[in-house]
């Protein structure tokens, strides 16, 4: 058996055909999902990019890697210190190397450990290629490197393939010639014009006044990204640029599914697909970036098609870095003792349901925020707003009646926020215990400035604010956040 594993960065699952979007965007990726087990709900435990990664490469949670952010301590992983092997344990545990300990030849066709400097996710590969454009290139240059590998190595029965591509990320850079399959499309419903004018009042990187996070400054060559959407047409760009890139991203994976069906492999290769994170579209008045610790940004796409395993949905709570053990299980790997999360090989085998109690899921480079995901609810709880003055300090969704996060509960329901606030503290509690430091890194980033993607920004955006007449914005954030610019 052969493995695939389909990478695509920022896809968020509501906006694929088999997880229900209205609009035809990925007809290739559904085909996959109805010959395998879809899951409904697998999340990041911590967003966004290189946290997500780090936690599903390590099989460790961020309190645990202290990998939570994109600069500063916490861009990196901790030393394991004293008790570090010939090899360090996290890497000798990689995701990436329970196939290489299973006999299969591996390979990865990525550039994010360069975008990043996060050279560990590596680890485990014997073939790596890095087509140099460090997150910026588009499907039609990494596809080609992806056939090529195909065609020199179809023949052999054992391998682990990692193809990942960047096309619904920012900037909106989908070839011209794909054109807009959606222009006659529908806008969500959700949005309605009341909805749209609040959103266009609110104070906050990646909105819809700054939609380039604190600036509007448009690039003539990225026609699809708007630097601002404050009428209709400036919406439909938004949405209309990303479902493009998740289009194209779809259509060009077609040709990897008709290699292998050509090859005549088709079948005996297990395939994985699935995302680091999510996106923000409208959600907490946030557009286009994957900022908070909420539903649309940790919920991520999984989909597995096993040769004999199940088919159908799962509706069990998951972790992306329950995925190292459940590969381990299914390949006969022997597990590490300090992976955090734990296998649901039985529902990609049987449909068996599995997971997990509750979540627990952090967001550390855009505000600094933990949410707890239960029954129906998302408990919501923040220690730096990221400079988005409509973010309070409590919140609580239910996100099964209001996936799009527009009614907080938190004074309606204060017993649930009692009983999710009690399983943050008990998980926190739980996983400083276990850890090897003193330190919870979420202090860390706070200590430092906050943030990644707050730091030394406060001053500008103030003055933009006041300029842009919403001085009234610009003077809550002085009150929030004194001594920060």
């Amino acid at each position: 058996m052969n493995i695939l594993y389909i990478d695509i960065d920022t896809l968020r699952a509501d906006h694929m055909g088999c997880y229900g979007y209205h609009r035809n965007t990925t007809p290739n990726l559904d085909t996959v999902a109805q010959e395998g087990i879809r899951l409904e709900n697998y999340y990041c435990s911590d967003a966004p990019c290189l946290p997500s990664r780090s936690a599903l490469s390590s099989g460790m949670f961020g309190i645990h890697t202290g990998a939570v952010g994109h600069t500063g301590t916490n861009g990196d992983r901790r030393l394991t210190g004293k008790a570090r092997a010939f090899r360090d344990q996290m890497d000798d545990f990689n995701y990436h190397n329970v196939f290489r300990k299973a006999g299969y030849h591996t390979a990865s066709i990525s550039t994010f450990a360069e975008r990043h400097s996060s050279w560990w996710f590596n680890a485990g590969f014997n073939e790596i290629y890095n087509v140099g454009k460090q997150g910026g290139e588009i499907a039609e240059q990494v596809i080609p490197v992806a056939l090529n590998w195909l065609d020199r190595n179809s023949s052999d029965d054992k391998w682990y393939l990692h193809l990942h591509l960047w096309d619904p990320h920012t900037p909106y850079r989908t070839p011209a010639a794909f054109g807009n399959p959606f222009e006659n499309d529908p806008l969500p419903e959700w949005i309605t014009d009341e909805v749209f004018q609040e959103h266009c009042k609110l104070t906050g990187p990646h909105g819809l006044n700054e939609f380039n996070m604190y600036h509007d400054i448009e690039n003539p060559k990225l026609p699809r990204q708007p630097g601002k959407a404050l009428d209709k047409d400036g919406l439909r760009r938004i949405f209309d640029g990303y479902d493009c890139g998740v289009a194209y991203a779809d259509q060009m994976l077609g040709q990897i599914f008709r290699k292998l069906k050509e090859k005549g492999i088709y079948n005996n290769t297990a395939i994985i697909i699935s995302a680091d994170h999510g996106e923000n579209f409208g959600e907490l008045g946030i557009y286009g970036e994957h900022a908070t610790a909420d539903y649309p940004t940790c919920r991520l796409p999984m989909i597995v098609k096993w040769p004999g395993g199940a088919k159908g949905v799962d509706v069990g709570l998951h972790y992306n870095l329950d995925l190292a053990p459940t590969m381990a299980e299914l390949l006969g790997v022997s597990p590490s003792p300090n992976w955090d999360g734990t296998s649901f090989a039985d529902t990609i085998l049987n449909g068996t349901t599995q997971g997990h109690d509750y979540l627990v899921l952090s967001q550390m480079a855009h505000v600094c925020q933990r949410s707890v995901r239960f029954d129906d609810f998302l408990y919501l709880r923040t220690y730096h707003d990221g400079f988005h003055t409509n973010i309070e300090r409590e919140m609580l969704f239910n996100v099964k009646e209001d996936p799009y996060e527009q009614y907080n509960l938190v004074r309606e329901r204060p017993d649930l926020c009692a009983r999710a606030a009690k399983m943050l503290l008990d998980w926190q509690d739980t996983n400083m215990m276990s850890s090897n430091y003193n330190t919870d890194p979420l202090w860390e980033v706070m200590k430092e400035g906050g943030p990644s993607h707050c730091r030394g920004e406060l001053h500008d955006y103030l003055l933009r604010l006041e300029n842009t007449n919403r001085a009234e914005g610009a003077a809550e954030l002085r009150k929030r956040h004194p001594g920060e610019y």
